[in-house]
């Protein structure tokens, strides 16, 4: 997948009247610029609002972030940069959306290596909840609720809003050192990381940095890394009866539960930092009526993986649960894996940050090389895909702060 000068943006994308995003200083109904802010107000308080409030107004569920991602272009080409878009072929269950892409953004001439990367996602979870801020002064307090306030549009605006703070007031810092990246595709299959990834060594000139700062909710602390993954579906194959003649035929739902209690009850792994592997059933079908002794079953699982290397943890994992189904009939299961990776674990020795480890995925493990791993962002993981996404004030400019510490640690300053 090759990249593309966003100069021709527009002509490539062919974005109808329809999907072309409103200025960024235009505010709807519900916006907070109109509203009176206390005294404490940072001097950027209104940009993080304005940005922010234009980010949540866009639907971008993963799949359909082409309106979005027009709308960042048009926004950093505005602030001076320099950007490229790299198209990211559809989702398999969406073939016929707009084109969706990447988008690499950086200062002055492009360089092979910078000193660090700024990077987060711009697509969302369904459905789409429209921005709304409540009513009343602006203070640190006030709560913005809406899809991606907090995963993870709150990170890409403090981010955005940080770096053109950190380069407009300190002087120290090259403005071509940082290198920014927004990506596709996170909450699905991962697919705009792993594209950029992929990339990298075919670029012209080819391009590595030496720390990469991902956004995503960590409670405005700094993570020491995140659970590994792994995603399966087993099936087990039994022998339809009358449901008056069990013993005629073989239950696969019976031979399922058992299974599922067994794995439930093992040690899938511990470590001092990650804490305790942990198992889910997502999804439990088999059967075909209450009458009939069922014949088929299938689950669809995932593991939080808390033990072993990046590469082979999931393995770990996926060997003990393969030895569980086969212990509870070697002839009635299979088990299908998608895919699946070990913890992972970032930088959080940075003086100033409280720390957190977090058992959710991110990009981090779709973006190979040898860099310095940082992972934060404003916001709980706990409100974030319900229908009561929210985010404070106060931890939006929290993290437009934190950031640019960031940056300054990652730059060596």
């Amino acid at each position: 997948m090759h990249w593309t000068s966003a100069i021709v943006f527009p002509a490539l994308l062919a974005l109808s009247a329809a999907q072309q995003q409103r200025p960024l200083s235009e505010a709807n109904h519900h916006s907070g610029s109109s509203q009176h802010a206390s005294a404490d107000a940072p001097s950027y308080r209104g940009e993080v609002l304005q940005l922010l409030e234009s980010l949540v107004s866009i639907p971008s569920i993963s799949g359909e972030e082409n309106e979005i991602g027009g709308f960042l272009v048009d926004y950093l080409k505005q602030q001076g940069y320099q950007v490229d878009i790299q198209f990211v072929p559809p989702p398999k269950d969406k073939p016929d959306v707009p084109d969706r892409f990447n988008i690499l953004a950086w200062n002055g001439d492009r360089k092979s290596n910078y000193k660090t990367l700024v990077t987060s996602h711009i697509d969302t979870v369904p459905p789409h909840i429209p921005w709304e801020i409540e009513s009343g002064e602006i203070s640190k307090d006030t709560v913005i609720k809406g899809r991606g306030t907090t995963d993870a549009k709150g990170s890409v605006t403090a981010q955005l809003v940080a770096v053109n703070h950190l380069l407009s007031t300190n002087k120290d810092v090259n403005p071509e050192d940082i290198i920014l990246l927004f990506v596709v595709s996170e909450e699905t299959s991962g697919e705009g990381m792993r594209a950029f990834s992929d990339s990298l060594r075919h670029m012209n000139p080819p391009l590595s940095f030496d720390s990469a700062i991902f956004g995503e909710p960590t409670e405005n602390k700094l993570a020491c890394g995140h659970k590994g993954a792994l995603f399966c579906t087993a099936e087990a194959k039994g022998k339809d009866a009358h449901s008056g003649y069990p013993e005629l035929g073989k239950s696969a739902n019976e031979l399922m539960i058992k299974a599922m209690n067994k794995i439930f009850e093992t040690d899938l792994g511990y470590s001092p930092l990650f804490g305790k592997t942990t198992f889910n059933v997502g999804r439990f079908d088999g059967g075909v009526a209450s009458n009939v002794v069922p014949a088929r079953a299938w689950v669809d699982i995932s593991a939080r993986v808390a033990v072993g290397s990046e590469k082979e943890g999931q393995n770990d994992v996926r060997k003990k649960i393969y030895d569980i189904l086969q212990e509870t009939d070697p002839e009635a299961f299979t088990l299908n894996c998608s895919h699946g990776y070990g913890p992972y674990e970032s930088n959080c020795d940075v003086e100033g940050f409280e720390q957190i480890v977090v058992n959710y995925g991110t990009d981090i493990p779709n973006l190979e090389g040898d860099y310095v791993r940082y992972l934060y962002g404003p916001g709980s993981i706990l409100v974030a895909h319900g229908d009561h996404e929210y985010i404070t004030v106060g931890d939006l400019e929290k993290a437009v702060e934190d950031y640019q510490k960031l940056i300054l640690h990652a730059l060596g300053q």
